[in-house]
């Protein structure tokens, strides 16, 4: 199933996208609720009515409402917090190696993630950003989970158990504000919490039940053989898989819930694929090439992401009309 939210006349809603064609699950059971965050709090119950709603639709035995003017936002719009993992290795390995360091041996030891700001959550469309944001922009190539249920110190062994769904994640970087402010050893803050992307729907793991790959050898938990690639302006840039994730969305779960809640709606994204942003791809051009044309992302830009299974997320990188700069103000 894919749930997938919307806004009509600035009202948001909960569907499902069946076929092409979004249909509101309200107006098809009335004990489901029409936005996202209710539904997921009480998703233990509700998701096998939605999946009912959605083999109806899919079997012709109903004949739902279907939206005909409506604006896709993000599948998740209000989280109740949102995490961003380090789970690729590739990728790890090659940011270290383009800034000439070894890799880093507590990678293989336990994963980590940081908090980035939930209420900077966009969805499929336009994305704007400040003029110290265009220093260096970058996209992030990621998978993430949406938690289904509350949990508090759960082991990977059944931490599966706890996602709803998966989405795709565009981690958004202003990497000149990044670079600067982790110098002090905190962080990322302003590099990052500016946007973070996610859609185009919620994915049920059911529907990537066919995709199911072990993990890695010494790892606990579900992977998918799902396929991850970002064009730019049409122009393919990244490419990597999922099951390329070292530490598993089950291992991550584990040490997010680790004596604290995981609450339903609860977003928490695997980190960059390897290959997925223009920072480690210029790092290895000027590394093999000390001419290689190095790319950001600019005003106008078109990023798309497509991850088997879960769509196709894109967006248009706009400029906010305004000269105001923090990068000025420093002392």
């Amino acid at each position: 199933m894919k749930l997938v939210s919307y806004k009509t006349e600035e009202q948001e809603h909960l569907g499902v996208f069946v076929d092409g064609h979004i249909y509101n699950l309200n107006s098809c059971d009335k004990q489901l609720p029409d936005d996202m965050n209710s539904f997921l709090k009480d998703s233990e119950v509700l998701m096998e009515r939605a999946m009912k709603i959605d083999r109806q639709i899919k079997n012709g035995e109903i004949e739902p409402k279907e939206e005909a003017f409506y604006e896709v936002i993000a599948p998740v719009p209000h989280p109740t917090s949102c995490r961003d993992g380090y789970a690729f290795r590739q990728h790890v390995a090659a940011a270290r190696r383009n800034r000439k360091l070894d890799m880093i041996a507590e990678f293989d030891q336990y994963p980590i993630f940081y908090f980035t700001n939930h209420n900077a959550i966009q969805g499929p469309g336009e994305i704007t950003c400040m003029p110290d944001h265009f220093q260096k922009l970058d996209f992030e190539l990621e998978v993430a989970v949406v938690i289904g249920k509350k949990g508090r110190n759960i082991t990977a062994a059944e931490a599966d158990q706890y996602i709803a769904g998966y989405m795709i994640m565009n981690d958004m970087s202003a990497r000149t504000l990044q670079m600067e402010e982790m110098l002090l050893n905190l962080g990322p803050a302003k590099g990052k919490d500016f946007s973070t992307v996610i859609g185009p729907w919620l994915v049920t793991p059911d529907e990537l039940e066919a995709y199911k790959v072990a993990a890695k050898p010494g790892h606990t938990g579900t992977n998918y053989n799902l396929e991850m690639t970002c064009t730019v302006n049409g122009k393919q840039v990244s490419a990597g898989n999922m099951a390329d994730m070292d530490w598993t969305f089950a291992e991550i779960i584990e040490r997010c819930a680790y004596g604290v809640d995981i609450l339903p709606g609860d977003v928490i994204g695997s980190g960059t694929v390897g290959t997925g942003c223009l920072l480690e791809l210029n790092g290895t051009g000027l590394l093999n090439n000390p001419d290689y044309p190095v790319q950001w992302l600019q005003q106008g830009d078109i990023v798309e992401m497509e991850i088997t299974g879960l769509g196709i997320l894109s967006n248009i990188i706009r400029k906010a009309d305004t000269d105001f700069s923090i990068l000025n103000l420093k002392k």
